[in-house]
């Protein structure tokens, strides 16, 4: 279950979910604070899944900063789950339709460029578990949730650019 606030600290009008929401705006006019009393979600700027994303875990989240939010604006979100001790497998591609140099990885990464040949991800395979790619090191800037499938292009999930960071495991569920 998640508690989506119009007001910071928990405060003001809220709306309690627990399924996936295509479109949050009849239930509340901005968000600027989350309990996640239960399992996993991604948030997105706009309704049908479609925006910035944020991917967020159990926990309590009192301003919009504190899950990287850009703004008050959350329109639709979805939740899912994964074995806690399930593998984990994803391959990026330096070029489009998975050309070029591979990588493969199992663990995140906090630095691309220490890994990588470069910081661009063209396409990805995410082999198993769910992924958050980060447009900085360290696991800042905007996100780009990654489940199970084929990415020919960057564009596939979301993103407006190659360049990317970090990436990491979702293993909180």
């Amino acid at each position: 279950m998640i508690i989506f606030y119009e007001d910071k600290n928990f405060q003001g009008h809220y709306y309690e979910c627990d399924i996936d929401c295509p479109d949050m705006h009849p239930h509340f006019s901005r968000c600027n604070s989350i309990k996640v009393e239960s399992g996993c979600w991604v948030l997105y700027e706009k309704p049908n899944y479609m925006g910035y994303q944020y991917v967020l875990t159990r926990g309590e989240y009192p301003e919009y900063q504190c899950w990287m939010g850009y703004n008050d604006n959350i329109r639709s979100c979805q939740t899912f789950t994964y074995p806690r001790d399930g593998p984990y497998c994803i391959r990026i591609y330096e070029r489009p339709n998975f050309e070029g140099q591979m990588r493969e990885f199992s663990w995140d990464c906090d630095l691309l460029k220490d890994h990588f040949l470069s910081s661009d991800i063209h396409s990805c395979k995410v082999i198993e578990g769910y992924w958050t790619l980060y447009e900085h090191t360290k696991y800042r800037g905007r996100q780009f949730f990654m489940k199970p499938g084929e990415y020919q292009n960057y564009s596939d999930w979301g993103a407006k650019s190659a360049t990317f960071g970090s990436f990491r495991r979702i293993t909180d569920f």
